[in-house]
């Protein structure tokens, strides 16, 4: 298994790129919930909702869940029995392996070669403890003996929005906060992210929902559905205080325009209804934090009269897949929902590097 620095040649010059999360999976990786207090005392309403979820993944794909302790690893067994899982025994400070996790890399056709990123992870800038999360992209590449790039840089997967094609969606609010990488401009990133996701164009809206911890990422509000499809979120009440940042997304997504110069297909997604309050204020729930994977996609819910509308919305942009509801609502007490909780692995073989 190959270490690349900064020193050595990008994924992009050995021809690796993100693939976008529809491309067929080998597996998902998840980590059990493990600490009430990150979850305000919900923690057990919270295994419920996640082992729920967890469970729809393995009818469709393997899943490999970290699991921090004894407590954790019997409680996950218990709950996940028979489901097609696999167990790793892993420090862990919390659960949301779409930040903390790595990022996968694919390169070639027939025979695909996977690799992965081990980007510097601080807990949306420094907000909660990090330092178990940030070994967990280190912890997968040894386990699945795979070639790994090694960033300096702090980055989120869930501040990363990937269509395949060379195009990406982000938002300024979460990358250009100076708690992840100061003095890291639009400019910045676009570079980073051409050498080492393979992105040839960046698109950046403003902002996120209210009260968001991670200052805004876009897997809360805006997705692509496919490399010319992009489903946002919507507020239609000027009284609401999200109402002004999706209505400039909105407007921003229509003037955007594909690699290739075509526009995009916007699709209007509404957010919950509801207002929903926790330990911390208004709680940030959306219907954008779904999570596809090999034939289905994932919809959170949340008791709210928009449930079927979003599942509505979202059913004929994957006709090809089981749109598939479940609840949200504990696991939403921390902030985000099914995408944050879960990082596809793309189905290849693991590359270690030793050859190019």
């Amino acid at each position: 298994m190959k270490r690349f620095t900064p020193a050595d040649p990008t994924p992009r010059e050995l021809g690796f790129s993100m693939p976008p999360e529809w491309e067929l999976h080998e597996a998902t990786w998840m980590g059990w919930p493990a600490d009430d207090e990150l979850w305000f005392g919900h923690l057990s309403g919270v295994r419920n909702e996640y082992a729920a979820l967890a469970r729809t993944i393995a009818r469709f794909e393997r899943v490999e869940m970290l699991v921090r302790d004894e407590e954790s690893e019997r409680d996950a067994r218990a709950r996940l029995d028979g489901a097609n899982v696999r167990f790793h025994r892993v420090p862990l400070d919390d659960s949301w392996l779409r930040d903390s996790g790595p990022l996968f890399l694919t390169r070639g056709e027939k025979e695909r070669e996977v690799a992965l990123v081990n980007w510097r992870f601080n807990a949306w800038g420094g907000k909660f403890e990090w330092e178990n999360d940030d070994r967990i992209p280190e912890y997968v590449a040894s386990f699945l003996n795979m070639a790994h790039w090694d960033r300096p840089e702090v980055l989120e997967g869930g501040g990363l929005e990937i269509a395949g094609g060379g195009a990406a969606l982000t938002t300024r609010s979460c990358f250009l906060t100076e708690t992840r990488n100061p003095g890291l401009t639009e400019e910045g990133y676009t570079f980073l992210l051409s050498d080492m996701l393979g992105v040839q164009k960046l698109h950046w809206l403003e902002g996120g929902l209210e009260n968001d911890h991670t200052d805004g990422h876009i897997d809360t509000i805006t997705r692509f559905a496919a490399q010319d499809v992009i489903v946002t979120s919507v507020e239609p009440n000027p009284a609401d205080p999200n109402h002004a940042a999706m209505s400039r997304n909105l407007r921003l997504l229509r003037e955007m325009r594909t690699p290739a110069g075509e526009p995009y297909r916007i699709v209007e997604l509404p957010l919950p209804a509801n207002v929903l309050h926790g330990a911390e204020g208004r709680l940030p729930p959306t219907y954008a934090n779904f999570y596809i994977g090999n034939g289905f996609v994932a919809v959170p819910q949340y008791g709210d009269p928009n449930d079927k509308a979003a599942i509505n919305t979202l059913r004929p942009l994957f006709p090809d897949r089981e749109i598939i509801g479940l609840s949200s609502r504990k696991i939403i007490e921390g902030g985000g929902s099914f995408h944050c909780l879960t990082q596809q692995q793309p189905a290849g073989k693991a590359w270690n590097g030793e050859s190019s």
